[in-house]
């Protein structure tokens, strides 16, 4: 069984930049406050005409010059997100349709703060068991939309953004994804 290495990576920013000094114009917050507790110095703001999907086409289309593939040569797509354009169609079926990769593929996996993780090990399975030869995971939040600006204590957290791996079959020997264990913890929403 081959394993499965990732043969390229992607990222897109938003432009606009909110900086902890814009947030605490916002709510009783400061620089130092938020960076000692977190480490968060900016985030990044999605233009409001920009859905996850378009986000996330610049960062696919990266992830596919890395790996020298392109959109036609995946056999899935799958897109993490907990704020997707719409519940239907999935962000993954327009992010299918904006890189141009034809009829493959595609889904929605909403795992919260682990969902590339998720996205990740469902795209190893597809390529350790054949049913695909090239996997594409993008993971594309626009969390500015739905956070909560009053809530000093999580507002600080969230920003927008996507990322994307090209996955594919290991060639020459080379090592890639081990192993992965995935579990949660159910009990009082955690």
């Amino acid at each position: 069984m081959p394993s499965t290495v990732i043969l390229g990576t992607g990222s897109h920013l938003p432009e606009r930049v909110l900086t902890n000094a814009d947030l605490g114009k916002m709510v009783n917050t400061s620089d130092e406050w938020i960076q000692e507790r977190t480490g968060v110095r900016e985030r990044r703001v999605a233009p409001e005409e920009v859905a996850a999907s378009q986000l996330s086409i610049p960062a696919c289309r990266s992830a596919l010059e890395a790996a020298g593939l392109e959109a036609k040569d995946l056999g899935l797509i799958v897109a993490t997100t907990l704020t997707p354009d719409t519940m239907c169609p999935s962000a993954a079926c327009l992010i299918q349709n904006g890189i141009g990769a034809g009829h493959v593929a595609a889904f929605d996996l909403n795992a919260a703060c682990s969902g590339f993780v998720y996205g990740l090990q469902v795209g190893d399975a597809y390529v350790r068991s054949g049913l695909a030869r090239h996997v594409l995971v993008v993971s594309v939040e626009i969390m500015t939309r739905v956070v909560d600006w009053t809530d000093r204590g999580s507002c600080i957290l969230w920003g927008d953004g996507a990322g994307a791996v090209v996955l594919g079959p290991s060639e020459n020997g080379r090592r890639g994804i081990i192993s992965s264990q995935l579990s949660r913890e159910g009990r009082g929403g955690s």
